[in-house]
């Protein structure tokens, strides 16, 4: 007959095998790696290929616009109101087809009168903005 000790049956086994967590983890790996570019929520589009190598711009084909916090428009310094400014532009686009109107406009100024003045050079057919902002203060 066989004798069981007490002694062997309160010993508690001390090693655990971490053999099928590691198996468990690497496939949850493996599919998550699989998975993740199929999550992502970002709209499918079909963006087109380059254009021309981005390249200095003559200061002779730039027009600064800019607009203050009271909704005032100045066109190289010279202050305009709307309708003048894009009849101005109108002007300048149809000598330099390429021109860039640069937009600065102030922090506070409201959307009411930054958005006319893209919506109208779009309408003339200026396609090349430039929108100046001011870099984060040094500290």
């Amino acid at each position: 007959m066989r004798r069981f000790s007490q002694r062997n049956s309160l010993v508690t086994l001390s090693d655990i095998n971490i053999t099928p967590l590691l198996d468990l983890a690497f496939v949850l790996l493996i599919i998550f790696v699989i998975t993740a570019p199929l999550l992502d929520p970002s709209i499918d589009l079909r963006l087109p290929e380059g254009g021309r190598v981005a390249q200095r711009v003559d200061r002779n084909r730039i027009r600064t616009v800019e607009i203050d916090k009271q909704g005032r428009y100045r066109l190289n310094q010279q202050l305009l109101p709307l309708d003048q400014l894009a009849e101005a532009l109108a002007q300048a686009h149809r000598d330099e087809p390429d021109l860039v109107v640069r937009i600065r406009a102030d922090r506070e100024c409201l959307a009411q009168d930054f958005y006319p003045v893209v919506d109208r050079c779009t309408q003339i057919g200026i396609r090349n903005f430039s929108f100046s902002t001011q870099g984060p203060a040094r500290r």
